[in-house]
């Protein structure tokens, strides 16, 4: 009999102290708690692993050497476990060739309809490229009108330079009396010899038969179109006679090909539509859809420089007589256009920048340079010159040196489409248009369900594609019932948000239709509006339902108030969590008064609305273009959806940029906005978005963005080195009496370089002993017992702690111990204030959580010397943040504004939008129907709007705020 529990005994994977407790089977499953309390460690590193590390042990040892093996948990044992499938939020890494119809299989479906059921093209000139058998080629010529003269023709050679004395003597050897050589009709008996001139390109096509068209030819004509396709390559030529008497010339195949272009469509099969074959990708891009290219905007990135003053980077650079060179040209372009050298670049007139840029084309310019040598021919131009440098050097420092000021580009081959050419002729039609597979994947989820139940289709091709498109279509549904019908299906995933690329593969799973299967998923909610949630939760319990038990770490109370079970983790985060605070319903949890969440949930407790907001320093004008001081302004934004968009974005206030999913929030603020900044600031190779010019960007001097990415991706990296506070501690070190006598400097106390670290596990603490087909075993070092260090370095202390113990402190232990030092106490509380007093010195940068790694991002940021001119850029911060985190979080997002700083957040919280300054909201919905501004100004204004979503929901938060806020 099935267990009806998942039965945990002896839980200690990282903070969880020693947990046992049972989980209902077959059930919607949610683990909530603070940040840091030990959510995934129960969820992920212990349930998920040990399932997955099970399942892999089942298999041979053969088998296993080639898996990557799962490192045992630290669980005493767990009953009633089943094969574990963990759906994370963010995907491996961003392949440029991962896209939303691959991750989901559509693509694989997609490649096998167009092969099946495709029809297709000659790129050249658009026609219908169709395929014939013999007796379809008999039955047309049978169609002529009767007495007409034929002559049946193939073709030997086509277009080919030479004599051709072989080919001539071998088709009369074999009988045949006649050819067409050169259009002309010849005798090949005849009593001279043909003689063909050896340079000049020659047909030579064979008569095989002349017949006249009348009853009882029809075997006659058969058995010479069999000898002529034979003899013609597949191909043959019907000349008929017209009432003139001129012929007629009618080119017939049993190839898929155009006779009269002479293109030539291979048998086609699915591989012939991947871009990751040779049979279908772009020979250019070989798939990638982009290719590098020298940019001039990479290589002119201040406009506001003169030529003088080095405007021009690569001719800024290298030896002495290359820039004399460089020097004499840049002075002869500017005479050639009589310019000045002292005027700034971008004040300089339009075709003298193009010429600089791309060349004077057949316009010669003398160049002067060295003890006057002068030539006189067209200037190459910038780029091409640069291009053609990168082409043609065999130097890896040169081309290094050039990729500098390349940028990714569309392939100027397929113009991004991936595909070759006469893959792309391949279209399938519905009763309005044709698409192939490219433009096919270029629609929404919604816009291509739409296209596949329209396609016009003959019964038998219907029946041959039947299952296909059922497959399809099952996998666009699930997308769109994961809220994700506005995603395009070429999109990268690499572009996805952490809970769109999750939902893909939700998708993807509810598709498999896996049954008694456990799944773990991370906060599916995160990136999903309000509006959708009905949905995602009709999955869940979709998945559920399938007989799959379903385990969801989650802080979105309508998912948790959905839940059949709730785990609820705590009391505090880090060393002070680990425990299990509550169990059970929902109506058990609310009744828990150890239990956080339950306050939360309960109105107990609630994070309230400012009391006073910052306002803008100035009004927004109705025309974007006048914005006065005080704004950082987008003109004319129109990538992907934008509908030509002007948006405001108050400096020195926090603003949250809100919207359903797939409105264009993450177009505008990172593809147009952070880009650009980027661009401007640290000559970032990212390319902004289409926009026409972003205004205010002088009042401001730095952009930042601050993510939930891990500080670092080794155990090396913790967060004393991460904020800086580990090199004033190393100093002081050494500058103690027994390090100076012994001559150690700071170095001596990292333990990253040779000198003062353990030398046997090379700082790491650890040595790791692999075990071939099982996983590897990490073992705690013989010699520095998991210290780090060596002897020598561990005699130097200060107050009676050498380096490996103040590593070890937690933040609050440190922050006292240091206190005397400013320079290693403000960084510490700076943590602190961030609600990281729990964390330790030296915990390495992988065991901490998403929110842990942000905080410790804002942290560093609130150490430093603040100049109140920064932009802080977040994308949905409360990821993996409990109420009471996210409480927190907007405190230290208050201290940056209070510093004059100007916070940009893209969220979908509602605790968080509340909170904010001023709300810039776009709709009214997601994909081509959003794009657009709803409204922009205080939630109090946006909780107004009818034509806002996010007002809709966000006026009863702001309700409820009131009415526990009134006495």
């Amino acid at each position: 009999m099935t267990a009806s529990t998942i039965k945990i005994v002896g839980a200690r994977q990282h903070n969880l102290k020693n947990l046992t407790l049972e989980i209902p089977r077959e059930k919607l499953v949610v683990v909530t708690g603070l940040s840091g309390s030990g959510k995934s460690s129960l969820a992920f590193d212990t349930l998920y692993a040990e399932g997955q590390r099970k399942y892999v042990e089942s298999l041979s040892a053969y088998a296993r050497q080639f898996l990557d093996q799962m490192q045992k948990p630290d669980v005493d044992f767990i009953e009633g476990l089943s094969p574990a499938i963990a759906i994370e939020q963010r995907n491996s890494g961003a392949n440029p060739r991962s896209t939303i119809a691959t991750t989901t299989e559509i693509y694989d479906y997609l490649r096998l309809l167009f092969a099946s059921v495709g029809q297709p093209h000659d790129p050249a000139t658009g026609q219908p490229v169709f395929k014939q058998t013999p007796q379809q080629i008999v039955d047309q010529v049978l169609q002529y009108p009767p007495e007409t003269k034929t002559m049946i023709l193939a073709p030997i050679v086509r277009g080919q330079t030479g004599e051709f004395r072989d080919v001539l003597d071998k088709i009369r050897r074999e009988g045949f009396v006649r050819a067409r050589i050169d259009r002309k009709i010849v005798d090949l008996g005849g009593p001279e010899p043909i003689r063909l001139h050896k340079t000049k390109p020659h047909d030579i096509e064979v008569v095989v038969d002349r017949l006249v068209i009348r009853e009882g030819i029809r075997t006659r004509l058969a058995d010479s179109v069999d000898t002529a396709l034979k003899w013609g390559g597949s191909r043959l030529v019907v000349l008929r006679a017209s009432d003139a008497e001129d012929w007629q010339e009618m080119k017939y195949s049993t190839d898929y090909c155009n006779p009269e272009t002479d293109f030539v469509m291979p048998q086609l099969t699915p591989k012939h539509f991947s871009f990751n074959s040779h049979l279908g990708a772009c020979p250019v891009c070989h798939g990638l859809g982009t290719e590098l290219v020298c940019d001039c905007e990479l290589m002119i990135p201040d406009p506001k420089k003169t030529l003088a003053q080095g405007a021009i980077i690569p001719w800024s650079r290298g030896a002495k007589r290359m820039l004399q060179y460089y020097q004499g040209l840049r002075d002869s372009l500017a005479r050639d256009f009589k310019v000045s050298t002292d005027v700034p670049y971008g004040d300089l007139p339009q075709a003298f920048r193009e010429a600089v840029c791309f060349g004077t084309a057949e316009r010669p310019v003398e160049i002067a340079w060295g003890a006057g040598k002068k030539v006189k021919k067209p200037f190459e131009g910038l780029v091409p010159q640069m291009q053609r440098l990168y082409d043609q050097t065999s130097s890896e420092l040169t081309k290094n040196r050039i990729r500098a000021f390349m940028s990714p580009r569309a392939c100027s081959a397929c113009g991004g489409a991936r595909l070759r050419p006469e893959i792309l002729g391949v279209t399938i039609r519905t009763r309005s248009r044709s698409l192939n597979i490219r433009e096919l994947c270029r629609l929404t989820v919604v816009h291509a369900g739409c296209f596949l139940e329209d396609l016009e289709l003959t019964d038998p091709q219907r029946l041959i594609v039947a299952q296909v498109t059922r497959e399809i279509s099952a996998r666009l549904n699930f997308l769109v019932e994961v809220g994700l019908g506005y995603l395009n299906l070429d999109r990268e995933s690499g572009t996805l948000s952490g809970g769109e690329f999750q939902r893909t593969r939700l998708a993807t799973q509810i598709g498999a239709g896996l049954a008694g299967v456990l799944y773990v998923l991370d906060e599916p909610s995160i990136g999903l509006h309000q509006r959708d949630n009905a949905r995602l939760l009709g999955t869940l319990r979709r998945l559920r339902d399938l007989g799959n038990s379903v385990i969801v770490v989650e802080h979105d109370e309508d998912t948790i108030r959905a839940a059949d079970h709730i785990l609820d983790l705590g009391p505090g985060a880090g060393v002070r969590g680990g425990y299990l605070v509550a169990q059970g319903s929902l109506e058990e949890i609310l009744r828990s008064e150890a239990s956080l969440t339950a306050q939360y949930l309960t109105g107990g407790l609630r994070i309230p609305v400012p009391r006073q907001r910052v306002a803008p320093r100035s009004p927004f004008p109705a025309r974007a273009a006048e914005a006065g001081p005080g704004w950082l302004t987008v003109i004319g934004a129109c990538e992907n959806n934008l509908a030509d968009v002007n948006a405001g974005f108050p400096v020195g206030c926090f603003t949250c940029v809100t919207g359903v999913s797939g409105s264009g929030k993450s177009t505008l603020v990172d593809d147009v906005l952070r880009r650009a900044l980027f661009r401007h600031f640290y000559r970032s190779k990212d390319r902004p978005g289409k926009h026409k010019t972003i205004l205010g960007l002088e009042e401001i001097d730095k952009a930042i963005v601050i993510d939930q990415s891990p500080i670092g991706r080794t155990p090396r990296s913790n967060p004393v080195t991460y904020t800086g506070a580990f090199a004033p501690i190393r100093l002081v070190f050494s500058q103690l009496p027994a390090s100076r006598i012994r001559g150690y400097d700071s170095g001596r106390f990292s333990f990253n370089v040779k000198g003062g670290r353990c030398e046997n596990c090379r700082g790491d603490g650890s040595i790791k002993i692999e075990m071939h087909f099982l996983a590897d075993v990490y073992v705690e070092c013989e010699v520095c017992r998991g210290k780090r260090y060596n002897r020598e370095t561990l005699e130097i202390t200060y107050k009676g702690k050498n380096i490996a113990d103040v590593l070890e402190m937690t933040v609050d232990e440190a922050a006292r111990f240091f206190r005397s030092i400013p320079t290693v106490s403000d960084r510490l509380v700076a943590l602190e204030d961030v609600g990281l007093g729990y964390v330790r010195l030296g915990q390495p940068a992988t065991t901490l959580s998403g929110g842990e790694a942000q905080r410790i991002k804002l942290a560093a940021e609130l150490a430093k010397r603040a100049t109140g001119r920064t932009v802080y850029i977040l994308d949905e911060p409360t990821t993996g943040l409990h109420f009471a985190d996210v409480h927190k979080l907007l405190e230290v997002l208050m201290k940056l504004r209070d510093a004059g700083n100007t916070l940009i957040v893209i969220e979908h919280n509602l605790e968080v939008i509340k909170c904010a300054d001023w709300v810039l909201d776009l709709g009214p919905d997601g994909g081509e129907a959003g794009g657009r501004i709803v409204g922009e100004g205080t939630p109090e204004f946006i909780a107004g709007l009818e034509a806002s979503l996010t007002g809709h929901y966000l006026k009863r938060v702001l309700k409820a705020a009131s009415t526990s806020a009134a006495p």
